[in-house]
């Protein structure tokens, strides 16, 4: 499984999880097998300056990502992730590597859009 966790650094499994998932600065790429990291890469978001809805989704599918982990997300990306068949989870906080705990012990599941204050379309204000 390769999971793909928005970061606010590029600290690997160390990093801080971003609470926004598409303006975050990076995406830490996690491959997992049998519960157990395999490997671990940081990839520069090409879109954080230039932050425009709908296009990271397509740029985390073209990484192989599974899943993708964030602290919010609004519900168009929730939408376009499903679209391409990746699990969407929101409501991570603290680091990567207690993001990635999180999953495996099943403490972090679902994907609920952000109320507010990212100014995504469609987002409830």
């Amino acid at each position: 499984m390769k999971v793909a966790i928005s970061s606010e650094d590029k600290n690997g499994l160390d990093g801080m999880v971003a609470q926004h998932f598409g303006r975050c600065p990076y995406y830490t790429i996690v491959e997992i097998e049998d519960n157990s990291v395999r490997d671990v890469k940081v990839i520069a978001n090409p879109f954080y300056n230039r932050h425009v809805p709908g296009l990271v989704p397509g740029f985390i599918r073209d990484q192989g990502v599974d899943v993708m982990v964030a602290g919010g997300m609004g519900r168009r990306a929730i939408a376009l992730f499903e679209q391409y068949g990746i699990h969407v989870v929101t409501g991570a906080a603290g680091t990567v590597r207690q993001a990635i705990e999180d999953l495996l012990a099943g403490r972090l599941s679902g994907a609920e859009p952000c109320i507010g204050g990212h100014g995504h379309p469609g987002e409830e204000v």
